[in-house]
């Protein structure tokens, strides 16, 4: 099974799928990346194209709406991976990028008879590496029913949102959701902070108040309040600020289509 792509997310995916007994063979631009995966047991590609031969299933996490349409439909002139997919191909791809540009790819893949999911992922590195992340599927409910055996490796929530792209949207509206929580929760106890109050007492009166939310349950964003957690390790792993506003990005465009 080939897997292309991957970082802090798609890194300990494929960890969780080689110690499920699946064989893989993966490509990054990242020589790093790649050889953290080859130690686990992966095979590792020179190209998609060499990844992907004789391949029943593909995986893709990768980080934005352009590199999936590179990847999959070509450019320059060069044919995408699809032309080089046996029909009846599952397609998993779990990049968080706009509907219009899923959408775009399943017709393609439809076209050329290969079963195409978008499949963004929620629940951060801890997720990843715990197996336990939510997948927002769009597209057939065959090929969904293909795929979720696989899936369910990787995480223990799996939606089916819809059809082609529907997915994607579903990840917006929950990281749109996530941003403000996240952003209000900050704010807050830097307020509480500055107005000499202990940020832990803070987040564990607000625990117990109307304030309550996800963030402050299991993200909290004050260092040292929480274990475990990117706050605690100088920001280092975790959600990335630059990623947020890729879904912001997201969202405005698919404001744009509505109004």
């Amino acid at each position: 099974m080939p897997l292309l792509g991957f970082g802090n997310m798609g890194a300990p995916m494929a960890e969780n799928l080689l110690k499920a007994g699946y064989t893989l063979s993966v490509f990054d631009l990242s020589d790093a990346a790649t050889q953290r995966l080859e130690k686990a047991g992966a095979r590792v590609a020179q190209s998609p194209k060499d990844a992907a031969s004789n391949a029943q299933v593909v995986i893709s996490m990768l980080p934005a709406g352009q590199h999936v349409h590179s990847v999959y439909l070509g450019d320059s002139g060069a044919n995408g991976l699809l032309a080089e997919l046996p029909k009846g191909t599952l397609v998993i791809d779990s990049s968080t990028i706009a509907a219009a540009d899923a959408r775009t790819v399943a017709d393609a893949a439809s076209h050329l008879g290969i079963d195409f999911l978008d499949a963004p992922v929620s629940g951060g590195t801890g997720g990843a590496i715990a197996g336990s992340l939510t997948f927002i599927i769009g597209g057939d409910d065959d090929a969904f029913a293909k795929a979720e055996p696989i899936l369910a490796v990787m995480g223990k929530n799996i939606f089916h949102a819809g059809e082609h792209g529907a997915g994607q949207v579903a990840k917006i509206c929950n990281n749109m959701l996530l941003g403000i929580l996240m952003a209000g929760t900050a704010e807050a106890i830097n307020l509480g902070v500055k107005n000499g109050l202990d940020p832990k007492v803070l987040s564990d009166i607000m625990l117990q108040s109307s304030g309550r939310n996800w963030t402050l349950e299991v993200y909290n964003p004050y260092p040292q309040v929480m274990e475990n957690v990117p706050s605690s390790n100088g920001y280092q792993g975790g959600f990335m600020s630059k990623l947020m506003q890729k879904i912001s990005i997201l969202l405005c465009k698919r404001q744009r289509i509505l109004m």
